[in-house]
C-alpha cells in the first residue's frame, strides 16, 4: 500500500485559519460508507442523522497550552518549547526549536524566571527531557505563561485559546486538540441527548504523533507514536448496552475511534482500562466496535486519512475529498466535518 495512494490536492486557501463564531454553522458531508454517496448540510443538522439508541463517544481530554517561549540563561537565546508528554514528577519531553541550543545541561528561563527548565537528556527523534523548577501550582504557571500549540498550516494568532477546546473537555494532557469535537456546541448536545442517543467519554491525550507525516513510501513501514488512553466503567457499559440493542457506535474524532478500538475484545466488548495505544488503523482493518464516524478533513498522505479509508474504502473517501475541495469546504482544524455511516 503506496502513500500516494492517500494523496490529494488541496489549494493552499481551503486551511481553515480561524474558527468560525458559531461552532456548529461549520459544513458537514455526509459520506455512505456502503454506496459512497454524498450529501452536504451544515453540522446542527447532524441530528437528522442520528436515530435513539445510537451512542456518541466523545474524546475528553483537554489541550494543555504547551508552546512556551524562553531564553537561554547563558546567552539570552530564543528558545521554543513544546510540551509533548510528562513522564515524571516536573520531567516533560519536550519538542525544542533550535534543538542544537538545548544540549544538556543548557537552562531556559520563561517568563523572567517564573518557570526554569533545565535539560537532562536527548531522547529519540531529538526530542528534550526537561527538568522544571518553579514555585507554585505547574498548571497555573503554564496557563499564565504558555500559547495554544496550534498545528504549523495555522498562521493566524488564536484570540480565544478555549476556541480550540471542545466544550466538553475535562482532563488535562493534550498537545493537540480532538478537532471533530470543535462543532459541538453544549445546546447541540443537549439535543443530541434528549434525542435518545447516550452520550459516552472516554480519554485519548493526542500527541503529535498523530500528525507525523507518513515518510516511507509503504504505508506498512510507518510507527505510529504511543498515546495514553482511559475508559472509565460507565462509559464501557454505555457502549456494550448500545451494541447488546442494536444501536450504533459512532465516534466522534479518530481518537476516540482509536481508543476503543485499541481496547476491544476479539468479540466487540469493552472493558474498563487505561495505558498507552500506538494502533494504526488502515485500509484491510476491520473495526471491531465503531459502526460511524464525525471527522473533519485531514491532510493528504496522512494516518488519518489512511483511518478513514479504512472505514469507508479509499475510493469513497478520495471522492469524497475531491468533492470538498470542489465545494470549497474549509480543512482540517478549524475547518468543516464529515460523517461517514
Amino acid at each position: 500500500m503506496n502513500v500516494k495512494d492517500f494523496y490529494y490536492d488541496l489549494p493552499q486557501e481551503l486551511i481553515a485559519q480561524d474558527p468560525l463564531e458559531d461552532r456548529s454553522s461549520s459544513r458537514l458531508l455526509v459520506l455512505g460508507k456502503k454506496d459512497g454517496l454524498i450529501e452536504h448540510t451544515q453540522f446542527r443538522h447532524i441530528v437528522d442523522y442520528l436515530k435513539p439508541g445510537d451512542c456518541l463517544v466523545l474524546n475528553n481530554t483537554k489541550v494543555i497550552p504547551a508552546r512556551l517561549f524562553g531564553v537561554k540563561e547563558d546567552t539570552g537565546a530564543s528558545i521554543e518549547i513544546l510540551l509533548l508528554k510528562r513522564r515524571e514528577n516536573d520531567i516533560w519531553e519536550t519538542l525544542v526549536k533550535p534543538g542544537k541550543k538545548a544540549k544538556p545541561g543548557a537552562r531556559i528561563v520563561f517568563g523572567d524566571g517564573l518557570l526554569v527548565g533545565e535539560v537532562i537528556d536527548v531522547v529519540e527523534e531529538g526530542n528534550r527531557l526537561i527538568q522544571f523548577s518553579y514555585e507554585g501550582i505547574f498548571e497555573e504557571i503554564l496557563d499564565q505563561l504558555g500559547q495554544m500549540p496550534l498545528p504549523p498550516y495555522i498562521t493566524h494568532q488564536l484570540q480565544d485559546k478555549n476556541r480550540y477546546q471542545t466544550v466538553y473537555a475535562k482532563y488535562d494532557g493534550s498537545a493537540a486538540a480532538p478537532t471533530a469535537g470543535l462543532h459541538f456546541t453544549p445546546e447541540l448536545l443537549d439535543q443530541i441527548r434528549e434525542m435518545g442517543v447516550n452520550i459516552a467519554e472516554v480519554t485519548l491525550h493526542v500527541g503529535l504523533g498523530t500528525f507525523r507525516p507518513v515518510k516511507v513510501e509503504n504505508v506498512l513501514d510507518h510507527h505510529m507514536h504511543s498515546e495514553f488512553y482511559m475508559i472509565t466503567e460507565e462509559a464501557a457499559k454505555l457502549i456494550n448496552q448500545t451494541r447488546q440493542n442494536g444501536g450504533r457506535v459512532i465516534c466522534v474524532g479518530t481518537t476516540s475511534c482509536r481508543t476503543i478500538e485499541s481496547a476491544a475484545a476479539a468479540d466487540g466488548t469493552l472493558k474498563a482500562c487505561s495505558g498507552w495505544t500506538d494502533i494504526f488503523i488502515y485500509p484491510g482493518y476491520q473495526f471491531k466496535i465503531l459502526d460511524a464516524l464525525i471527522t473533519n478533513f485531514h491532510l493528504p498522505e496522512s494516518t488519518l486519512v489512511m483511518l478513514v479509508s479504512a472505514l469507508a474504502g479509499r475510493e469513497h473517501v478520495m471522492h469524497a475529498y475531491e468533492e470538498a475541495v470542489k465545494e470549497r469546504y474549509r480543512f482540517f482544524s478549524f475547518g468543516d466535518a464529515m460523517f461517514i455511516q
